[in-house]
């Protein structure tokens, strides 16, 4: 027999006789089994999913009372008949319940404490039930509307039925420290038998990792530069090391990467093609310039031919949407996640063309900037992967003798600052130098010329901040021709940064 059978309904008013409501799914019996179960008892509560609201409730009088006495629980007081009676006084479908003896009859037919979870669980499936109709109903109405484009219309029903299945999974709520402690020694036995032996996913970029301990779930990583610093191809040749070293094994769910990943990347600045032709570079080792003006020969054309059918399983999505949201990014990212082959890096160049999908916002920039990278450290957390946000820096770092970036250099700082677990920033000294070139002829150039030669092929990243290890800077290589950063060959590759 199931739960919902086990209390003999209690009359009601006309009005909310249940032959005469609408056929939306619901049971008014369990509503009452478990409302009389909370005021008998009011310890049931605390043994009731965290994830019960009165708005799950069809009737909206059962609504108001699991309301009440929820309140009156949290706050210490006791939920029962004669108190409640005092907040509905004033309430018209109070009265014409019954009042207290409405009330009463609840507590009187009572089922058993141990079985209102039982009840819970029917209320709660019922209530989703009725959003799923309800999501259902607002397609079948959007659906013909000419104004709004399908693919909006899809991605808008997607978001609000992951959203839905979100609210169906309970709460973790606390959890034993035996149980987060099991956790961990699982993440090091895991970083144990990964490639470089390290706790997050590896970027390939051997100082880096070791510095990061690589890229972990639920990160957010800013990466910020001013122009012409490298961040996209920073971020592109992370993209492509990882999902080109992406291995798998079978688990009784469906699969589970082993190592590197898959990459989703948002690219709202450059095309795919664009994106597509620097990791080409990468890869075949030919010049992005000669491939963009197709001065190539044939042996050139060759490698990269090669290099194309090598690379060309890698799973790396590439999304080249302009003026994309938040919440479309977020809707995309939850799509990839379900797909077979899941999703284990997210990277979005760049932040600041990122919108948050209000047209009349009068929210300044700040505030927006805010709310997207809330919403991308909500979003690395809830699909449990590491998202790297690139970042533009304000021209005040030009003005400066020392152009290396601080974090006060950051756009809409505060907020960057603040939601990032770690901000890194692309710097090279030889495009400044560059840009300061002596006369030639002169002692001054000799000397310029020596420190190019010496800088030419360096890059650094700064790390500013890092939740999770220290700061400072690590040195890269770095490859004008094919935009491709690399390991430094030479032993000395860290220096210290800040105090």
């Amino acid at each position: 027999m199931t739960p919902m059978n086990a209390l003999a309904p209690l009359p009601f008013p006309t009005s909310a006789d249940p032959s005469s409501i609408p056929s939306l799914p619901h049971n008014l019996e369990a509503e009452q089994a478990l409302l009389g179960a909370l005021m008998f008892d009011n310890a049931v509560f605390e043994r009731l999913s965290d994830r019960l609201r009165g708005s799950h409730f069809y009737e909206p009088f059962h609504q108001r009372l699991y309301d009440a006495i929820e309140d009156h629980i949290r706050q210490g007081m006791l939920a029962e008949p004669t108190i409640l009676m005092e907040r509905f006084k004033q309430d018209p479908a109070f009265q014409e319940f019954g009042g207290l003896r409405y009330l009463a009859d609840l507590v009187d037919r009572a089922p058993p404490a141990a079985n209102a979870p039982d009840y819970a669980r029917v209320v709660y499936d019922l209530a989703l039930r009725r959003d799923l109709i309800r999501i259902g109903g607002e397609i079948i109405k959007e659906a013909p509307a000419p104004e709004t484009p399908a693919i909006d219309q899809i991605e808008s029903a997607e978001q609000q039925l992951y959203t839905l299945a979100e609210t169906g999974k309970p709460s973790s709520g606390f959890v034993s420290f035996s149980h987060a402690l099991s956790g961990a020694v699982q993440m090091a036995a895991e970083a144990y038998q990964r490639d470089g032996k390290l706790a997050g996913l590896a970027t390939h970029l051997d100082d880096l990792d070791q510095k990061l301990g690589g890229l972990h779930p639920s990160d957010l990583l800013i990466l910020a530069g001013r122009p012409s610093m490298g961040k996209t191809a920073l971020a592109t040749n992370i993209a492509f090391n990882v999902a080109r070293n992406y291995r798998w094994e079978p688990t009784p769910e469906g699969r589970k990467t082993v190592n590197g990943g898959v990459v989703a990347f948002y690219s709202l600045e450059m095309s795919a093609e664009q994106l597509a032709m620097r990791i080409l570079a990468d890869a075949s080792g030919v010049s992005s310039d000669k491939l963009r003006k197709g001065e190539i020969d044939a042996a050139d054309f060759g490698r990269i031919r090669d290099a194309a059918v090598e690379i060309g399983e890698s799973p790396l999505y590439i999304d080249a949407t302009g003026g994309l949201s938040i919440s479309k990014l977020a809707a995309r990212a939850r799509r990839l996640k379900r797909m077979e082959h899941g999703l284990d890096l997210i990277i979005v160049d760049y932040l600041q063309l990122v919108t948050t999908g209000e047209g009349n916002s009068q929210k300044n920039r700040v505030q927006e900037v805010s709310e997207i990278t809330g919403g991308l450290k909500a979003l690395a957390k809830e699909l449990s992967v590491p998202i790297i946000a690139l970042s533009q820096l304000s021209r005040q770092v030009e003005q400066r003798e020392d152009k290396r970036p601080q974090l006060s250099d950051l756009r809409e700082s505060g907020s960057i600052e603040q939601d990032a677990d770690c901000v890194m920033f692309v710097y090279r000294e030889s495009y400044y130098l560059g840009r300061a070139e002596p006369r030639e002829g002169t002692e001054e150039h000799l000397k310029w010329q020596e420190d190019m030669d010496r800088l030419r092929n360096q890059a650094e990243v700064v790390i500013g901040k890092q939740r999770h290890g220290p700061i400072g800077i690590v040195k890269l290589s770095f490859d004008a021709d094919t935009t491709k950063f690399g390991n430094l060959a030479h032993g000395q590759r860290y220096d210290s940064y800040g105090d």
